[in-house]
């Protein structure tokens, strides 16, 4: 062989070496994921600083699971044995919510007992200590949602306990999404007008939507905040995530079903034919993409 041609040969070889080497490095590239599923009967249920021996609780978002959640701190669900208990807590730069699911028992707020049942809600600012625990014979089943408040202006803890029941909250249609859904507005910011309580400071909206049979709240998608959404009832189509050409992607959805939506991510759901599905949904600013007192 002469010269040019093992010139070429070792040129070609060389060539096929870097190509192959880009390869293996793409491969090993990890992207971050537009949107994260949870199956809350599947999720496992692991140590966190509220556990007891009688309090068990499953990381779903943020603290405890891993993902891409930035604004969130945690987003779970505690069981609470009957007669059981938590252990108190308090978070200096860190907002929670709690959900009432199912059953009943009490929220130790500061020094104050607050009673809570099926659908109660909860609003905790941070510095407060709290806790949770059973006053019944059956479990406690609680969503517990925290917002890292780092950053944003320290406001007073509001002077009474901020809690209602789901069901006192009327349901209201929402400019921008058809009628086949209606919104119980639970929880805005603290300039909130429209909403049953005004406290969030990084929570921008907590709400339930009740769609019918065969309805749907728009795909959307929201520049600024993240979002989760948890079946309650019913089943369907979340939408989720999307592409260049503007096709969402569809996937099937049951009660359990927890999705967690990054900013620009796309964001719908669409109820089954037959049968109404109710979906607890929180949105909250990312951290950086505002300034609170410039944008509501």
């Amino acid at each position: 062989m002469d010269s040019s041609k093992r010139l070429a040969s070792t040129f070609t070889l060389l060539l096929v070496a870097i190509l192959c080497a880009s390869l293996l490095h793409a491969e090993d590239r990890r992207i971050d994921p537009t949107f994260l599923y949870r199956d809350t009967s599947t999720a496992a249920e692991k140590p966190s600083d509220i556990t007891t021996a009688t309090c068990h609780y499953k990381p779903l978002f943020g603290k405890g699971d891993s993902g891409v959640v930035v604004g969130v701190a945690r987003y779970g669900e505690v069981v609470i044995d009957p007669k059981g208990a938590c252990a108190t807590v308090q978070y200096p730069e860190e907002d929670q919510v709690y959900v009432v699911l199912n059953g009943s028992g009490s929220a130790k707020y500061g020094e104050e007992d607050v009673p809570l049942k099926t659908e109660d809600y909860l609003y905790i600012p941070s510095t407060i200590p709290h806790t949770l625990s059973n006053t019944s014979a059956v479990p406690v089943l609680v969503v517990i949602m925290g917002f890292k408040t780092k950053g944003f202006e320290k406001t007073q803890p509001p002077a009474h306990t901020l809690k209602t029941n789901i069901e006192d909250v009327p349901t209201a249609l929402v400019n921008g999404h058809p009628d086949s859904t209606r919104y119980r507005l639970l929880m805005g910011d603290v300039d909130s007008k429209r909403d049953r309580i005004a406290a969030g400071r990084v929570l921008t909206s907590l709400f339930l939507m009740e769609i019918a049979p065969g309805g749907t709240n728009f795909p959307h998608h929201h520049e600024r905040e993240e979002e989760i959404y948890l079946v309650l009832q019913g089943h369907g189509t979340m939408v989720a995530g999307g592409g260049m050409d503007g096709i969402a992607g569809r996937h099937p959805a049951k009660a359990g079903d927890a999705y967690f939506f990054r900013l620009n991510a796309t964001v719908g759901y669409y109820s089954a034919p037959d049968v109404k599905s109710r979906i607890l949904c929180v949105r909250s600013w990312y951290p950086g993409m505002v300034q609170k007192g410039m944008e509501h």
